[in-house]
């Protein structure tokens, strides 16, 4: 243990790096306990929120979680379909790429399992998970408060401090933490990791087939586990992580080998992309029809917009009540910012459909939404994790324009308006997805925001041309990166 935070691709780090990476942690080992010799018993039980939908089951740990299980309820292992996706809850970011890789899997023949180091909150590795989840869904909430707080520390942090290999190498030791929970996985089961942590904890254990599906479009060293093959969302990234460029500030490092690292696209769920030309051919008929134009608001895992959203729903009152506008407001698993957000709009209560805790009737409504016209203000919460972040994946299809963070989301194949971002690195998705024409520029005010809405609203061809775009994107393969990336794992087993 320790080497990888020495050497990283032949990229040796100081001593004092070395030593800081250590006592990182041995600090978490004071704090949380050390549970390397725990035998985790381990169980595989169907997901009931996605497994009907995905083909999902979850890794358990038997014996706490899953005390409930009824007789029958578990499963063994497919060593030869099976494929996991090993993941943290993060906001929703990394929720939203596994299941894409999981619903990629599935539609493949093979069947996905869910690993979540989160969830074991019993261990060790699942405590500092959580501490570390704690502090970044913190500094986010702090950033969309305080400027001066986002321009000395968050943008900093999240643009040039989680890019250097020094960075990495703590990362790496910490993760040696997370390795119990691997002890009773078979070891030949490719592994699909859409957090950095579950891709480093996987070869720290052993696992033989582990593919790192990165985020974002901004190269960072905070994305290494080498010992994986890493995969990136976009060409421009691929060069960036391949030349480890600016990870130690202008010094030229020792590039990635060749083998260590894909170009594959976007990674998007196989229910999206299918259904692509379909979607966006329905937006272009609706605009030409004068049908009211959709806005699915959507608020990521930290609940870090609300202010923003604000600011919108006020703006789009008055089109709303004419019949020309209808907003679909997912405010995930944040029921309080729904209720911050009623109580500095009265008037819209009126105007409201709420669709909270209640999955068959927000499947029914975006079923319906893909066939009827509909119209007002649709909100929806759901206190389970798997639903608020699947909620947008089934609304996405109906809307005509997502507003959003320059996230994950930046990624997917809708037209999106993009507000401003939570942390510097996310500027570079929306970067992207403007260049190849499926969304706006980030608009970094709330001024800018409510132009570019209205400019939607005004001019058909923009929503027009970016839902061209799309259609012309999937001919070239740009949302392919699910299927590309369990092809990858699975061939690595082959």
């Amino acid at each position: 243990m320790g080497k990888r935070s020495e050497v990283v691709f032949g990229n040796r780090m100081s001593s004092q790096v070395v030593k800081k990476a250590e006592n990182s942690k041995e600090r978490f080992v004071k704090r949380f306990g050390d549970d390397s010799d725990v035998d985790y018993p381990l169980a595989v039980v169907k997901n009931p929120y996605i497994g009907d939908t995905l083909g999902v089951s979850n890794i358990v740990i038997d014996g706490g979680v899953s005390d409930d299980i009824p007789d029958g309820g578990r499963e063994e292992f497919d060593r030869d379909k099976g494929i996991i996706v090993g993941n943290i809850r993060m906001g929703f970011g990394h929720y939203r790429i596994s299941m894409a890789i999981a619903s990629a899997a599935n539609h493949l023949g093979y069947k996905p399992y869910w690993m979540d180091l989160n969830s074991y909150s019993e261990t060790t590795g699942g405590k500092v998970i959580e501490a570390q989840n704690k502090l970044y869904s913190m500094g986010s909430r702090i950033s969309g408060k305080s400027k001066v707080f986002n321009k000395a520390v968050w943008e900093p942090m999240n643009y040039e401090g989680f890019r250097k290999l020094s960075y990495n190498a703590s990362d790496q030791m910490n993760a040696e933490l997370m390795t119990p929970v691997f002890r009773n996985v078979p070891k030949d089961i490719p592994l699909v990791a859409t957090h950095v942590w579950p891709a480093q904890a996987a070869v720290h254990a052993g696992m033989k087939h582990v593919v790192n599906a990165i985020p974002d479009n901004w190269p960072m060293a905070l994305h290494l586990a080498e010992g994986s093959l890493h995969t990136v969302q976009t060409r421009s990234a691929y060069l960036g992580y391949r030349t480890l460029n600016g990870m130690q500030g202008d010094e030229v490092l020792k590039p990635m080998p060749g083998d260590s690292i894909r170009y594959v696209g976007h990674y998007i769920d196989h229910e999206l992309v299918a259904a692509i030309e379909e979607d966006c051919d329905r937006r272009i008929e609706r605009r030409k029809k004068r049908a009211p134009m959709r806005f699915l608001l959507t608020i990521g895992g930290a609940g870090a917009q609300k202010d923003i959203f604000a600011a919108i729903i006020r703006t789009a009152l008055a089109s709303v009540k004419k019949g020309n506008m209808v907003l679909y407001v997912n405010v995930g698993d944040y029921m309080n910012v729904w209720e911050e957000l009623v109580r500095e709009i009265p008037a819209m209560e009126s105007l409201v459909t709420t669709h909270f805790d209640d999955w068959s009737d927000t499947t029914a409504f975006a079923d319906k939404a893909l066939k009827e016209e509909v119209y007002g203000i649709h909100a929806f919460c759901h206190e389970n994790i798997y639903e608020a972040v699947y909620c947008t994946n089934l609304l996405m299809r109906s809307c005509d324009v997502l507003i959003t963070k320059p996230s994950e989301l930046a990624f997917y194949p809708v037209p999106k308006l993009f507000i401003k971002r939570v942390g510097g690195h996310e500027q570079w998705g929306a970067i992207h997805s403007a260049e190849i024409g499926d969304g706006t520029l980030e608009c970094r005010d709330i001024p800018h925001t409510l132009q570019m809405m209205k400019l939607f609203m005004q001019d058909d061809s923009i929503l027009t041309d970016m839902c061209e775009n799309i259609k012309r994107n999937k001919l070239d393969g740009i949302y392919d990166g699910a299927y590309e990336v369990v092809k990858l794992a699975m061939n690595m087993k082959n």
